[in-house]
């Protein structure tokens, strides 16, 4: 009997289902003081691709122009930022709040952005290619200029009367 639960134990320890795995999180994983004193570097104006960023909040931030791409920036808040010409190509930002944002030119292609709100946000020449959007919250949001956008896209996304896109595009209501 005890040799069984020794075993019950050890084997729950080692098997990754009780943990998520990198790829199922989509970035690098750290621990939370390690992600701390990240966030305090992001926010004295460093750039971090590949790296964890967990639930920072960057909230009335600048991270404009700064190098983000293949980040893990899940549950996020990024309301009100401004993160013109910003590079997140292949960051895993699912989640995040983007509510007001601006984020004029910057690189979203590849980038995982599945149930991420962006409501009231500006996207003019936002880059979208190969991006997933499924359940993201487009309500308000200027993307008339957005670049690399497809219906396919869109139609896995939702928005309002008041989200403007790119000519010859439907987004379906929340």
């Amino acid at each position: 009997m005890k040799r069984a639960a020794l075993f019950a134990c050890l084997f729950a320890l080692g098997t990754p289902a009780f943990a998520e795995a990198p790829s199922a999180t989509g970035g690098p994983i750290t621990n939370q003081a390690e992600r701390d004193a990240i966030a305090a570097r992001v926010r004295a104006g460093a750039a971090c691709a590949n790296c964890d960023l967990f639930q920072i909040d960057l909230a009335y931030q600048s991270i404009a122009g700064r190098n983000f791409s293949g980040a893990r920036i899940r549950q996020a808040d990024l309301s009100i930022v401004t993160a013109d010409r910003a590079r997140f190509h292949g960051a895993n930002m699912s989640l995040s709040n983007f509510f007001g944002a601006r984020l004029s030119g910057a690189d979203l292609t590849e980038t995982n952005l599945e149930g991420a709100t962006f409501v009231g946000a500006y996207l003019g020449g936002a880059r979208f290619n190969g991006a997933v959007l499924t359940g993201a919250n487009f309500s308000g949001a200027e993307m008339a200029d957005a670049a690399g956008l497809t219906q396919a896209q869109l139609s896995t996304a939702c928005g309002d009367a008041t989200t403007t896109l790119p000519q010859g595009m439907t987004i379906p209501t929340c």
